[in-house]
């Protein structure tokens, strides 16, 4: 261990290499404090503090997820370094894409989202959640799918609660959920689930507000009015 220090010479070194801005953090912190809670990475600026911790796991950093109290006296999470656990970033962790590659896998799916079908803040995700399928040898980019932001914080959500997730993590069942957008899906993260994400955007937005408006007028919301419509056609 170094002087003044919680974490050992050679961690600290790997800590130091580490360029993501979220995980890196999320890394200082817990060297520096022994633990970071999710209220201290929402205060840092970062609004989805499980894609925080997530990335520092992907770069090979063992973090293990704990139970402690909020400011206001509820239950949060928090992230700390597990006893004795082995280190290996740089060695197993996640590839970094070059643009070219990221550019590619977009323009691959059309410069939509493969969820939503939303065109703005488009990021690159593991279709198989790299804590479950690892990363492959070689240059294969179709291990990699299209997400808004939005359906990616929903799909780490859903894979941190997935039953698959905190027990075999099988890749199998991974490749057969909703979240690797296939259109012929068996489940939603284990459920027996059928879902769309229906966004309107722009213009369409007053196509919404009618829909809103005869569901109002039917006493519905309005995703069970859709079902009804469906029912009924």
């Amino acid at each position: 261990m170094t002087k003044g220090s919680r974490i050992s010479g050679d961690l600290a070194e790997q800590i130091a290499a580490v360029t993501n801005k979220r995980a890196r953090f999320v890394l200082d912190a817990i060297a520096k404090k022994g633990m970071v809670t999710t209220e201290e990475i929402n205060q840092a600026g970062y609004e989805h503090p499980p894609r925080a911790a997530r990335d520092a796991r992907e770069l090979g950093f063992p973090i293990q997820t704990i139970k402690v109290k909020h400011s206001n006296g509820r239950t949060i999470a928090a992230y700390i370094f597990p006893k004795n656990a082995r280190f290996g970033c740089g060695k197993s962790g996640r590839r970094a894409l070059t643009k070219k590659q990221r550019d590619g896998i977009i323009d691959a799916a059309a410069g939509r989202c493969q969820i939503c079908g939303a065109n703005e803040n488009l990021q690159v995700d593991h279709r198989v959640p790299y804590e479950v399928a690892g990363e492959p040898d070689g240059d294969n980019t179709t291990i990699f799918m299209v997400l808004c932001g939005s359906c990616n914080r929903k799909k780490s959500w859903s894979c941190e609660h997935c039953p698959n997730w905190t027990g075999k993590r099988s890749v199998a069942v991974c490749e057969t959920c909703y979240w690797v957008g296939r259109t012929d899906y068996l489940h939603v993260a284990t459920e027996q689930q059928r879902r769309a994400d229906v966004v309107w955007r722009k213009a369409e937005v007053a196509d919404y507000e009618r829909l809103r408006e005869k569901a109002r007028r039917a006493a519905a919301a309005v995703p069970e009015y859709i079902k009804q419509l469906l029912r009924n056609s």
